[in-house]
């Protein structure tokens, strides 16, 4: 028989399971209470910890640039202007692989190896919650292309900026400048937080010198955002204040003119308001077109430029340092009469060549035959060289470097733009001190007439002839007549600066000088009276000429056998009307020869444009300021 099978017990198994209940309830008010204890610390404890950091992650602050303050002309001609552009922008911290990023955009758009290493060094000098552009200027296509698929990645935006666009193209490009985008040289000198979502800056020119002025204060805006980073409300917002507007002292249609004139040929010119300072056309030809830089020129352009034997990119007028040849002339003549070197009625005897005491060397004239006697204003009008030999000889080097510091040569303007060279007034003191040798009789001469290590800028000649003009009462040159406060809505007109008054022991000294100037353009043995043809005003006025290498001197200049790129720069100042001056201009053609026949109708052309009006009469007003106010020469 079986054995009987035991009975359950179930007392016992009722108080196991019991058991296990209790430490399961146990267990789960343990972990409620640990669910609970730190529910408390995250709502109570830590709760203004975690509430920041909840709205870090759901708020943005953007940076919002300021629109760049625009350039106009003197009569409102926009000049610089503003206009918008699509970007493609990338936040650094919302994208998780910015490689595969930067990859599968480029099967959307083109993206070159130069933009890309931009943007990564963009990159590195922002925050990481701030866009860097990628791509300026998108094209319609490539917007259009992006936008279908920019919800595929994180981080990456389509915005509209306002781009700098200069609708002159080259016109002024040498006074102006450009701006381009900020790189590290630019940021090493900057503070970031005023250049927050700003990608440009005033590379050259105006637009670099007046750069705090033009670029204006970066504004803010507090932003929410979802889990991608796409913007969904703006919750608080300061505006950027734009930059401020500069209205220039340049005329547009005097200053393409000007361009127009010297055309293909290089060259400079430089034409000003004597009165004031306030330079009306400043001319370099070649020029370029500033566009070009804005958003980046292509490496193939900025070689193209760069390496042309033209040189588009130096900026002759305030660069450029050429010898100023005969047109200092008047002045040394000054400088003679104010040392009593020389009288207005003095004579000195030219037979085509002088000769130091004790020296068999001949400076010769540009006269073969020589001027025979003659004084000083006709030495002016006929540009007699042996007649500034002599005068040069007696006044010495030092009397002439310290006359002529006083009308700007040797020394920077100070003109409110870049790249200003002071080229050179030689002295005995510089010489000893640059080259560690004596000066030499010789090469007083040579200065005398403008040649030698003597070297001027357009800009120092256009000062320093109206400074002649004015009687000695010399203006610093400026190119902003007033800057506007476009938020304040108040304009402050910017006052001419006058420079030292240089006052000569006999004012009759001046007229003197102007005679002979005079007589250069109206007179029947001036170098450049081909150019008083029909002329409704009185025209001051001297040429020159400007060797490119030296001629030895058993040796002649002959034009037919020198390459064009060797011949003489023709150069020609004056000022008009000649005893009320209202301009003065400098222009220098680089191998132009004759200053008389190539520079001179170019200074014609621009004083008309200036001072007559529509029906070819002499205005009546001052156009520059809205304040109260018996040889056939060869140069």
């Amino acid at each position: 028989m079986a054995p009987r099978e035991q009975l359950k017990d179930y007392a016992s198994e009722t108080r196991l399971i019991q058991r296990r209940l209790m430490v399961a309830a146990i267990g789960v008010v343990v972990l409620l209470s640990l669910v609970l204890g730190r529910l408390y610390v995250l709502q109570v404890v830590d709760q203004e910890h975690f509430a920041t950091l909840s709205n870090s992650n759901r708020m943005r602050y953007k940076a919002l640039p300021p629109t760049r303050g625009l350039i106009y002309d003197r009569n409102g001609v926009v000049l610089a202007d503003n206009l918008p552009a699509y970007r493609l922008e990338i936040i650094r911290e919302q994208v998780d692989d910015l490689d595969d990023t930067l990859a599968r955009l480029g099967e959307l758009v083109e993206i070159s190896d130069s933009e890309i290493k931009r943007f990564r060094k963009a990159s590195r000098r922002r925050r990481p919650f701030e866009s860097v552009p990628l791509l300026l200027n998108l094209s319609d296509e490539e917007v259009a292309r992006l936008a279908v698929n920019i919800h595929k990645f994180k981080g990456v935006e389509i915005n509209a900026r306002l781009t700098r666009y200069y609708p002159k193209g080259p016109l002024a490009v040498h006074a102006l400048g450009y701006v381009g985008r900020i790189d590290e040289k630019d940021l090493n000198g900057l503070e970031e937080s005023s250049y927050a979502g700003t990608s440009h800056i005033g590379k050259l020119g105006l637009e670099k010198y007046y750069e705090k002025e033009l670029h204006g204060k970066v504004g803010l805006q507090r932003v929410e955002v979802n889990a991608a980073g796409r913007t969904l409300r703006v919750l608080e917002e300061e505006p950027p204040l734009p930059g401020n507007n500069l209205r220039l002292t340049i005329d547009a249609r005097l200053q393409a003119l000007g361009e127009k004139l010297i055309g293909k040929e290089r060259g400079a010119l430089v034409a000003l308001d004597p009165r004031n300072g306030e330079v009306l056309a400043l001319v370099s030809m070649p020029n370029y077109d500033p566009n070009l830089f804005v958003n980046g020129i292509s490496f193939k352009e900025y070689k193209a430029l760069r390496e042309s034997r033209d040189r588009p990119l130096f900026n002759r007028a305030l660069t450029g340092q050429y010898p100023p040849g005969s047109t200092t002339k008047p002045l040394f003549g000054l400088a003679g009469l104010e040392y009593n070197v020389t009288t207005p009625g003095k004579k000195v005897f030219c037979p085509g060549y002088y000769q130091l005491p004790i020296d068999d060397r001949k400076y010769r004239d540009w006269k073969k035959t020589g001027h025979g006697p003659i004084k000083l204003s006709d030495a002016i009008t006929q540009s007699c060289d042996v007649y500034f030999y002599d005068l040069s000889y007696r006044l010495g080097i030092d009397r002439m470097a310290d006359f002529m510091t006083a009308f700007g040569f040797g020394q920077r303007s100070g003109i409110d733009t870049t790249g200003e060279r002071p080229a050179l007034m030689p002295s005995r003191e510089w010489k000893r001190r640059v080259r560690g040798q004596a000066w030499y009789p010789g090469e007083t001469l040579i200065t005398g007439i403008g040649q030698g290590a003597f070297s001027a800028t357009p800009l120092q000649l256009a000062s320093a002839i109206g400074a002649l003009a004015m009687k000695g009462k010399r203006f610093k040159p400026h190119l902003v007549k007033s800057i506007e406060y476009v938020s304040e809505r108040k304009e402050r007109v910017i006052e001419p600066e006058e420079l030292d008054d240089y006052k000569l022991k006999r004012d009759s000294n001046w007229k003197t000088v102007v005679r002979g100037m005079v007589n250069v353009v109206h007179g029947a043995r001036g170098t450049a009276r081909r150019i008083a043809e029909g002329a409704k005003y009185k025209i001051a006025g001297k040429t020159g000429t400007a060797q490119v290498f030296g001629i030895k001197q058993d040796e002649e200049y002959d034009a037919e056998k020198i390459a064009k790129r060797l011949r003489d720069h023709a150069l020609f100042v004056a000022f008009a009307p000649a005893y009320d001056p209202r301009i003065a201009v400098a222009v220098i053609v680089e191998n132009g020869e004759h200053g008389g026949s190539t520079a001179a109708p170019i200074a014609r052309s621009i004083m008309d444009a200036w001072l007559l009006d529509d029906q070819g009469r002499l205005k009546t007003e001052p156009a520059a300021a809205d304040q109260t106010g018996s040889g056939t020469g060869q140069e």
